[in-house]
């Protein structure tokens, strides 16, 4: 699997290195019970800051795309290919659109707007938290 970060492109690098490793799997360059780099080695070779990919692989555990087992290493998770094909980005950003639509046309402005998603962010990431998921 080889994995190319563009820093020159909008999306962010984790983003970057999520897709392209969900692409190897749905690809088969790398299937269920592969490993992969650490994560230490995985940033020195792209030359990218440890926490991106971190992060990277934080979202890939979460989506059962790959599955870390503590000293012994991150691998490719049994499920990974159908959990590659599953892309909700489509879905979330048409409600979004639909629900900033429906606010400007009630005279909230962008600026509203923006705190308004960041507290709802911030309620639902405590909520989450107090409920141990």
């Amino acid at each position: 699997m080889k994995v190319v970060i563009d820093i020159e492109k909008t999306e962010p690098l984790f983003a970057q290195l999520i897709s392209q490793i969900k692409q190897a799997v749905m690809d088969e360059a790398i299937i269920a019970g592969d490993a992969l780099p650490s994560i230490r080695q995985l940033a020195n070779d792209l030359d990218v800051n440890n926490k991106t990919v971190a992060k990277a692989y934080k979202l890939l555990e979460r989506d059962n795309v790959i599955v870390t087992k503590g000293y012994r290493g991150t691998f490719v998770h049994p499920d990974a290919k159908a959990n590659s094909s599953a892309d909700l980005s489509p879905w979330a950003n048409h409600v979004l659109e639909e629900a900033v639509k429906t606010l400007r046309s009630a005279g909230v402005t962008d600026s509203e707007i923006r705190i308004a998603f960041k507290a709802s962010m911030d309620n639902q990431n405590n909520t989450t938290k107090r409920n141990g998921d």
